[in-house]
């Protein structure tokens, strides 16, 4: 038998008196409203709501982005009809062999040292855009990389922009997988996350339980900072990009 594919949609409370009926078994995680405790599958949410959470102001990033980072975690970004809730980040520091900001103030690495709260665009390999949330005062050069979603609004347009029409984590676990579906550029970059329009971040729970582990991809830093336990994840998620088995709990 076919199933009907359903529209992506934010799905409201009703006062409406609705005859019982069976479970949703296409409901993969439930965010509760006191928890972000997640029960897992490998389809999408659809029980995520983020009406009820406002934007972040800046002051909220203006801090170290090893603390940022995993407050970062449950948060949402929304441009237009789309919206994620961040599941995974990186968190990249002053003085990082890892960090952009060891080449200094460069017209790509600018943002970096702008004022916390802003986005820093780059691309990687000349391919994938990947949306990078500074940190800290102005100066300092120091960022929050998103490495990995969930979606709750607007897969339709995901979809279309990945070229991929799945509901499974493979949709947005990675770096430049998110920033292709929230249809971002470097022009974004140096865009105030914090203010209404664009590209925001708003507020979101917090996890009850963080995983942490090295970041992905950068060999080439002191073997310090290759070994430092500077990426975070919500445990529990399946939206959380490869290598998983590097994650423990925190």
């Amino acid at each position: 038998m076919k199933m009907k594919k359903k529209k992506t949609q934010l799905f409201k409370r009703s006062t409406k008196q609705k005859k019982p009926s069976k479970p949703n078994t296409e409901v993969s995680m439930i965010l509760n409203s006191d928890s972000t405790k997640l029960i897992q599958s490998q389809k999408i949410p659809i029980n995520i709501s983020f009406k009820n959470y406002n934007i972040l102001t800046q002051s909220f990033f203006q801090i170290d982005a090893l603390d940022l980072a995993p407050r970062l975690l449950g948060k949402f970004l929304r441009r237009d009809d789309v919206v994620l809730q961040i599941t995974e980040v990186e968190a990249y520091r002053p003085n990082d062999t890892a960090c952009h900001g060891r080449f200094g103030i460069t017209p790509r690495t600018a943002p970096v040292f702008g004022p916390g709260g802003h986005a820093y665009v780059y691309l990687c390999y000349g391919l994938h855009t990947m949306l990078n949330i500074v940190a800290d005062k102005q100066g300092v050069g120091a960022a929050v990389l998103v490495r990995a979603c969930v979606p709750v609004s607007g897969l339709e347009t995901i979809q279309q922009r990945r070229g991929q029409m799945t509901e499974k984590p493979v949709l947005l676990a990675g770096p430049g997988k998110v920033g292709q579906a929230l249809g971002i550029s470097t022009e974004w970059s140096n865009h105030p996350l914090y203010t209404p329009g664009g590209l925001e971040v708003l507020d979101g729970p917090e996890p009850d339980k963080i995983l942490v582990g090295p970041r992905v991809g950068i060999e080439y830093a002191s073997p310090e900072d290759v070994s430092a336990l500077w990426r975070f994840a919500i445990d529990g998620s399946p939206w959380i990009s490869a290598p998983k088995n590097t994650l423990r709990p925190r």
